[in-house]
């Protein structure tokens, strides 16, 4: 399976939002871009074409997309009827690993996908490996009997006991470590702070 094996710290330094929590630290540390002209990137005024790219490049970044597959999304955002950038974010928070992340089942999307992808859920009553799985409203999902037993999962079920998820479109019970979709992900409900309409003008270029 291809994925970007840029470190996850290079990244948010590039894109300058932490996109793993280990990269918040370097961050405060390093406010700008990596590289010996990180400091004076600043200096002159960015192009509208620049503007686009950097959004585009932090939002697939921060999904743990590839060019290909992002480009997929905003392809069938604009096919579908609707603001095409607020389509696009609510098919990528319909991501199976968005909402394991969105859950607190992992402390970052590429976490996220790393579980999945290691075959530790079960979606309506399947196991599944495939991270990019589009989930609709009336899914369930929850961690393997088998997943559930070693050590990650076990401090996970104490270290969530007594919490709620605070997702408009899913429910999770912390006890089972088991989630619903109860609807469709809204524009408010994402809270990073994204400029949908500037990677829609990217593509339409």
């Amino acid at each position: 399976m291809a994925r970007n094996l840029t470190p996850i710290v290079k990244q948010s330094r590039r894109e300058k939002v932490a996109l793993h929590p280990k990269a918040i630290k370097a961050l405060v540390k390093h406010p700008y871009g990596p590289g010996q002209h990180g400091p004076n990137a600043g200096r002159h005024k960015p192009s509208q074409y620049s503007i686009q790219l950097r959004q585009k490049q932090m939002v697939k970044r921060m999904y743990g997309l590839l060019e290909k597959q992002f480009a997929k999304i905003v392809r069938e955002a604009e096919r579908r009827t609707g603001n095409s950038g607020e389509i696009m974010l609510q098919l990528l928070e319909q991501r199976f690993d968005n909402a394991v992340y969105r859950l607190g089942l992992a402390p970052s999307r590429q976490s996220a996908r790393q579980l999945v992808t290691h075959g530790h859920f079960m979606l309506n009553g399947r196991r599944v490996d495939i991270p990019s799985i589009s989930l609709k409203p009336g899914d369930e999902f929850t961690v393997r009997p088998k997943s559930a037993d070693n050590a990650y999962f076990k401090q996970l079920t104490q270290d969530l006991a007594g919490n709620t998820a605070s997702v408009r479109w899913l429910t999770f019970d912390a006890k089972k470590l088991t989630g619903k979709v109860t609807g469709t992900p809204a524009r408010e409900d994402i809270t990073e702070e994204i400029h949908e309409q500037l990677i829609i003008e990217f593509y339409s270029r």
